[in-house]
């Protein structure tokens, strides 16, 4: 299909090229174009540098090439139609087609068949390879490395795309950067993305903000904005918004240096949940529902099995000694208190759950404490009132005993 497209445009470009031929004055220049010119102008080729006045500087190899060009300067146009309606300066063209239609954007470097073809106002573009930047018309300072790279772009602005249909289908999008064959190739509006690896951030429409690093990285991300994939085939979710995903699901081991050691005064345990998301547990209030007295649930504490272990070598080589629970055992006392893993099996315990479940026990136990504490005090002071009536009640006994 790219091919038949490609032919038609070339069979059309002939056409049109030929047909200008045959207009009265495109065929007989006088002087016919050989070589040097006043104002340090070079033109070979039927037509070349047709019409200057006195643009100075200027250097045309090839049919038409710089045809209308009057007063522009500084321009280079190798190869047959390069450059033909040009009038603006510092443009340099090579290739059959390439910035055959720039009237008066400044400052372009087409190299490639057909690239920058439809350049009309737009400046400061560099254009390397077949058909890229094809279509850019008003678009300025976008940079197409690869055959048909940013080949759709019309008006966005400052866009650089390396590789094969890089940008390929992007029209208004603007700052946005493309590295390898087919990244951002669905691009159209969406602005400031990167996209690093072949195929990366390809579905990408209209999302803006988005960087993907890796071949295929953020492949299914369509229209969501500010996200980070980072690996191949981190694939991300379309539509998602504001989501950091590193490293695919092949992915074993992570190793983050500068972590290890390094204290910090406050801050919360980060949770890690089975399908690798991060994340902190909240307390408040605002996020909670059914709030009730934890009362008898932690009783299932009394059924636990404290242990002594230490993990097998290959996850430990120290063979360091280790307290805490089997999670299988957990699962038999209270399902709840186990951590699964992505395919459903028992991975861990939840401790900080344990724990609350300990402080429940702890303030039950210690209300009890606090009432056979009272219990003893009442106790204590009515036996403190039995010795005074006692020693009361002997101390009269003695005092009639003496008086008889």
């Amino acid at each position: 299909m790219k091919n038949r497209n490609t032919t038609t445009i070339f069979t059309a470009i002939l056409f049109g090229l030929a047909c200008f031929a045959l207009v009265p004055g495109a065929q007989a220049v006088s002087p016919a174009p050989d070589g040097g010119y006043p104002g340090g102008n070079t033109a070979e080729g039927q037509a070349a540098l047709l019409s200057l006045t006195t643009g100075g500087f200027n250097t045309a190899v090839g049919f038409f090439s710089l045809r209308s060009d009057t007063t522009g300067q500084f321009n280079t146009a190798l190869g047959a139609g390069t450059l033909l309606a040009n009038t603006a300066d510092y443009n340099t063209a090579t290739g059959a087609g390439a910035l055959l239609s720039n009237s008066t954007g400044s400052q372009n470097t087409a190299n490639g068949t057909l690239a920058l073809f439809s350049n009309t106002t737009g400046e400061s573009n560099t254009a390397g390879g077949i058909t890229a930047l094809f279509n850019n018309t008003t678009g300025n300072q976008n940079t197409a490395f690869g055959a048909s790279a940013l080949a759709s772009n019309t008006s966005g602005g400052g866009n650089t795309a390396i590789g094969l249909i890089a940008l390929s289908t992007n029209s208004t999008g603007t700052a946005n950067t493309a590295t390898g064959t087919g990244a951002l190739g669905a691009n159209t509006g969406g602005n400031i993305n990167t996209a690093i690896g072949s195929g990366a951030l390809f579905s990408n429409m209209n999302g803006s903000l988005n960087v993907a690093l890796g071949g295929a990285a953020g492949g299914n991300l369509t229209t969501g904005d500010n996200n980070i994939d980072i690996g191949y085939n981190v694939l991300g979710v379309a539509g998602e918004s504001n989501t950091i995903r590193i490293g695919n699901t092949d992915i074993t081991t992570t190793i983050i240096r500068g972590i290890s050691g390094q204290t910090i005064a406050s801050g919360s345990p980060v949770l890690v949940a089975a399908n690798g998301q991060l994340g902190t547990m909240t307390s408040s209030k605002r996020f909670k529902d059914e709030i009730q007295p934890m009362d008898k649930a932690s009783e299932a504490l009394f059924s636990l099995n404290p242990v002594t272990f230490r993990y097998k070598k290959e996850i430990d080589p120290v063979g360091t000694s280790q307290f805490g629970l089997v999670a299988e055992d957990v699962e038999k006392v209270n399902p709840d208190l186990v951590v699964r893993d992505e395919n459903g099996k028992v991975n861990s315990v939840r401790y900080d759950q344990v724990n609350a479940m300990l402080l429940n026990e702890f303030l039950k136990e210690h209300r009890k404490v606090e009432t056979l504490e009272a219990t003893v005090a009442d106790l204590a002071a009515e036996l403190r009132q039995v010795r005074a009536q006692a020693q009361e009640d002997h101390s009269a006994a003695r005092v009639v005993v003496s008086n008889h």
